[in-house]
Order: C-alpha cells, then structure tokens, then sequence
C-alpha cells in the first residue's frame, strides 16, 4: 500500500510540473506558513546570513576608511578626493565585469559562486586590513575596487539563487526579507564603521583590519552551510570581451515587456534612493539643525521603513507574486517625498541639534515620519518587481537578467549623483527643491511606466478590489496549482468577480475564458484584455468568436501557461452548480491530439453566493451592506488531474464536493 501512495504522489508531482522532492533542502522542503520560517531552514538562512554579513561588512570598511581619515586628522584636500574617487572606485566593476559575472553566475553551481566570492572577500579584506595598519590611502581605493569587483560577481547570484530554492508562493516573502536585511546591514555597517576609529582609539587601524577580515571569515564559513544549488546553465559558452556581452544582457532583460519595465523600475528605486540618501548629510545639517549624528538617524529611518516595506509585502500580496504593489509603492512614495518638501522649506534656525533636541522642534515628527513612509512605500515599490523578474525570466537566463539589471543601476546611480549636483550647482536649488523635482519626476515616470505596461495598475485594481470587499481564506493552492508548464483550471461559477478573485489566489497568471458579454462590461473590460482573458461565445451565437476562442486556449497551454474557465458556462442563479458542459473535454482532446497531456486543477469558490455581485437578490439587495461587504470567501484546489482520463462530469463531481454546502 505504501508503494501505491507513492506512486500516486510522484504521479501527482509529474501532473504538476515539480520534481520529485529532494534528499535535502530545496523547492520542494515542507512550505513555509510566513516568510519568517524561511529563517528556520537551512534552504534559505545561511544564504540569507552571507548576503546580511556581505552587506554589513562593505559599509564597515567603506564607512571605517572616513573614519579614518578623521582620526588622522586629514585635510580637506584628503577628504575631498576620498569623497570624489571612492563612490567611482566602487561601481566601476559594474559597468567592466558585470557581461562576465552573469555568464559565471549562470554556469557554476550557485552554492560553489557564493563561496569563491566570499573567499574573494577574505583577500580582499586583507589588502584592507594592511591598508588600515599602513593607513594607505592608496592601498584602501584599491581593496575598495576589489570590493566592488566582488560584489559585481556576488550580484547575480544573490536574485537568481532565489527561484531555485524559493516556491512561487515562497518568492515575495524572500525577497522581502532579503531586501530588509540589506538595508538593515547597510545602516548597521555605517554605524559601526563610523565608531570603531573612535571607540578604539590608538589601536583603531589594527582593530578594525581584524574586524573587516573576522567579518569575511565569518561569511565564508556560513557559506559552506548552504546546499547545493545547480546552475542554470552549465554549459554556458563565456565571451570575455565584456562589451558586447553586456549589450546582450541588457537585450536579455528587455526580452519581455513585463520584465524589461520591472528592471526599469528597480533601476528607477536606485535613482530616487540614490538623489534622496546622498543628500541627507547637507539636508540634516542645513535644514534640520543637526549634528552627524541626525544624519545617521534620518538614514536609519529611511532605512527601517524601507525594511517594514519590505517585510509587508508577503502579507499584503497573499504570498503571490503581487505586482499590484508596485504602483501602490511608487504613489505612497512620490506623497511622502512631496510633503518632506512642505515639511521643511527654509534653513533650520538651529546647529548642532543632537537626535532628541531635533525631536523638540516644530514639525520635526513629521519629517520623521514622511522618512519612514518614503522608505515604507519604497519597499512595496521594489520588492514585487524582483519577484516578478525572477518568476518570469527564463531559470538558463535569469543570473544574466540579473547582471543586465545590475549595468542599467549603475547606470541610473551615476545619472542620479550627477543629477543631483546639476540642480545645485547650475540651477542653484536648494535640497527641498530636489526633493520636490523627484516627487513630480517620480509620479511622471510612475505614470509612464503604467501605461505602456498596463499590467501593473490593472494588478493593482484588482488587489484592491479583491481585499476591500471580501476577507479571503486561501487553501490547496500552493499545493496543488503547477509552478511551471500548462494546466486547466476549472472552477464554479457565481459572481462576476470570480476571475479577480482566482487571480489574487494563483502565483502565476492565468488565462480565463469568459463569456463575451461579462469580458465586455464597461471598466471591467479593460482589466480582463489587460490580463489576457479569453472572449467565449456559444456556437449559435457567434461560431466565429468560439472559433477564435478554441484555437487561442490551445496557444496559450501551448506555451505552457495556465488557462482557467467556468465549465457551468454562466452564473448560477440560485448557489447551486449547475451541470459542467462539454468545454474541458473539448479543450483537453484537441490538446491530447496534438501530443500534450494537460492536468487539470479543480479549484471551489465558497461564500461567494453571499457577497456582492452574486445573483442571490434583486440588483438593489446585491448592494446590501454589510451583509454582503467583506464577505468570508474560501478558495480551495484539489490535486491536478490527469488530462487524458478527465471528463466533464467527474470533473464536476470533484468540484461539488469540495464546495460542499457552502455556496
């Protein structure tokens, strides 16, 4: 009996594209509940541990070397020079070395990269180390370069090795808390970069080369903890001449146009952080009053928001890859960086303010908060685009959209700086004008971005739509829909917002075919062409439109995507589901006769005939509240099916049962 359960299950696992599960740690370990128990398995944290220390022990050693220079009381030419070259010393390797490390990230086992490149760090933070004992100057820029080098290599590996230990469901969540533990170390290494020349005094050189070098042992040794992660191509051919390679993968990541946008806006995150944290050290000073150390405050908050923003994604997405957030994060955030500008206009009357001696001054509490807000919204804004860069590129290309990534934000970081010191320095702005330049330019390119990929506000119509009125309960769909490969998705049907509702519950798109007349109801029309439903008439109706309808199903599961239809082939009028039609069967015998075997998810909607939109009562007792408002809907899936043997009436057998008595 034990042989037949497991034959079933791998039966099952073929169904739904995954692979059988792993003798270690991988995609297919026990799903997590919430992001946080990521943290308890060994797929995902000493990954996310290496990144955190990676993260953490650049800005000790970027921030120490200012620390430095203080502590042998440079001159401003010194200082001055250290300011000009190292933010250049640093991204230089992006624009050199970027072609190559997306072709090595792609070919080497993604477990094997990340420990030569914490080895690279160990050496390189070494050289650092003499630099701090001879207190070089020279010999620091170039140990600051190798760690830009270093990082350039680490970064296509850090996004791409997500996919392949994360499920779809698991992928936001992840990102989330690798975005909130880079900004976190980020602030943290500044902080601690900024005290060790002071806290150390005399011996502040030797400690804090011990401490750059203890901090890469470390990072290396947590390497070793992470399990094997194949590569995604590896038998990758590498060119070594960087700039047609980079072209390419710049090509690669602008391959598809969801994709090529959401870089866009990663690119564009970089810009608008980049423009608001290099001017925070001049704005806490002039305009806040402040000492050096509200500067790291101002940072810290910004830091902990964009943190906040990160971790809520999960939640606020429903564990799908949510790109409703994006517009969301880009609006919230052009709001806050707009009333920062009100906040503050003019010149702080006040020096020398300390963190609490800001806090007692008027309208201080605001700026405290538009800094936490802005970093909030900041990270709703990028979180879903990595995830969404990550679950559509192809796995043998992603390292390499990754690296593509990588050049347009170097890109974008230099624009940004010199942007900003343009405004200053030729049109004589103060800071708070920056900032109102990048609230309008943001909401510009926010705007333009949504209109040629109408994708993202049609999510996020929708997302707010589906959370607003209804309270849902989501079960067997992690479980049961494919990560990957084609499928049928057949669910009853009892209100016009069923697709909306199955779309907000399924990780991946889903392709529905709709009667013609609800896909062409005003305003909601433009939501379901944008999410590439599919029109359906009745043969006697129009035989041109069925025709049309039948031969796009078979393109898009072709193409190894999920169609989802309403097999009752209308609303139910009385919360009953009404006998299945022939549609499925159809469906699935012209794809059994050209060779593919589709599996098929039954999925059940309940509570619907209580909400809204049903056809429960008269059109006015539809719009009854709060019977009907933030109704309890359940959506459950079933395992898939196998297409070859799936009939109509089975089909809705599986279906009526898992509904059950809650219409």
């Amino acid at each position: 009996m034990t042989k037949d359960v497991t034959a079933q299950q791998e039966s099952n696992d073929a169904l739904m594209g995954r692979r059988p599960p792993a003798a270690g740690p991988g995609p297919d370990a026990p799903p997590t509940r919430s992001q946080f128990g990521l943290l308890k398995q060994r797929r995902f944290l000493p990954f996310f541990v290496v990144q955190a220390l990676g993260a953490f022990n650049d800005n000790v050693f970027r921030q120490a070397i200012i620390g430095m220079l203080f502590w042998l009381g440079a001159n401003s030419e010194d200082k001055a020079l250290y300011a000009s070259l190292a933010p250049a010393i640093f991204i230089l390797p992006y624009f050199l070395f970027s072609g190559l490390a997306g072709q090595v990230a792609e070919k080497l086992e993604k477990h094997r990269l990340i420990r030569i490149t914490t080895a690279m760090e160990i050496a390189i933070m070494s050289v650092a180390a003499a630099g701090f004992y001879l207190q070089s100057l020279p010999v620091l820029l170039v140990a600051l370069f190798c760690t830009g080098l270093q990082s350039t290599l680490f970064g296509p590996v850090k996004y791409s090795i997500l996919p392949s230990v994360l499920r779809p469901e698991e992928l936001t969540g992840g990102n989330g808390l690798v975005e909130m533990g880079t900004s976190m170390s980020i602030l943290l290494g500044m902080i601690l970069g900024g005290l060790l020349f002071k806290l150390a005094g005399d011996q502040g050189p030797w400690v804090t080369g011990t401490a750059v070098v203890a901090l890469a042992v470390t990072g290396n040794l947590v390497s070793r903890l992470i399990p094997r992660v194949d590569a995604g191509a590896p038998d990758l051919r590498i060119n070594w001449n960087p700039i047609p390679e980079s072209v390419h993968m710049l090509k690669l990541a602008r391959r598809q146009l969801a994709v090529r946008n959401a870089v866009l806006g990663v690119s564009w995150f970089w810009f608008v952080g980049t423009v608001l944290t290099s001017q925070l050290p001049a704005y806490a000073e002039v305009h806040l009053g402040g000492d050096a150390t509200l500067y790291i405050f101002a940072l810290a908050l910004f830091s902990i928001g964009t943190g906040v923003g990160s971790l809520l994604c999960e939640k606020l997405s429903g564990r799908t890859v949510e790109i409703g957030l994006v517009p969301l994060g880009a609006f919230g955030m052009s709001a806050f960086i707009l009333d920062l500008y009100f906040a503050r206009t003019g010149v702080a009357t006040a020096a020398g303010l300390d963190v609490a001696g800001f806090l007692r001054t008027e309208g201080s509490w605001r700026i405290v908060t538009d800094l936490l807000g802005i970093g909030l919204f900041a990270g709703l804004f990028v979180v879903p685009l990595f995830a969404l860069i990550q679950s559509r590129s192809p796995k043998n290309e992603l390292s390499r959209v990754i690296a593509g990534l990588n050049i347009q934000n170097s890109g974008f970081i230099v624009l940004a700086a010199m942007s900003a010191l343009a405004a200053q320095k030729l049109l004589g702005w103060t800071i708070p004008q920056v900032f109102l330049a990048l609230a309008v330019l943001n909401i510009l390119v926010a705007i333009w971005i949504f209109t040629i990929v109408p994708e993202f506000l049609m999510r996020f119509l929708s997302w707010l739509l589906v959370r607003v009125l209804y309270r849902l309960r989501v079960r067997g769909v992690e479980a049961h829909v494919p990560d990957e490969g084609p499928a049928l998705i057949v669910c009853n049907h009892v209100s016009y917002m069923d697709a909306l509702i199955l779309s907000a519950c399924i990780p991946r798109p889903v392709r529905f075919v709709m009667y013609y007349r609800i896909f062409n109801i005003p305003v909601m029309r433009w939501i379901f062409r944008t999410a590439k439903a599919i029109p359906i008439a009745g043969a006697k109706e129009d035989p041109e439109l069925l025709r049309r309808a039948y031969d796009e199903i078979d393109a898009a599961l072709a193409d190894g995507e999920l169609v989802g239809i309403f097999p009752e082939g209308a609303l139910t009028r009385d919360g009953t589901i009404a006998p299945f039609k022939a549609g499925a069967e159809r469906i699935l015998e012209r794809a059994n006769a050209r060779g593919q075997t589709v599996p098929v998810v039954p999925m059940a909607l309940r509570g619907m005939w209580a909400s809204m939109w049903s056809r429960r009562d008269s059109r006015l007792g539809r719009m009854r509240v709060p019977r009907r408002f933030r109704a309890h809907v359940e959506v459950l899936a079933g395992a898939p099916i196998d297409g070859t043997t799936a009939t109509a009436a089975g089909l809705e057998e599986r279906v009526r049962a898992m509904r059950g008595d809650a219409a």
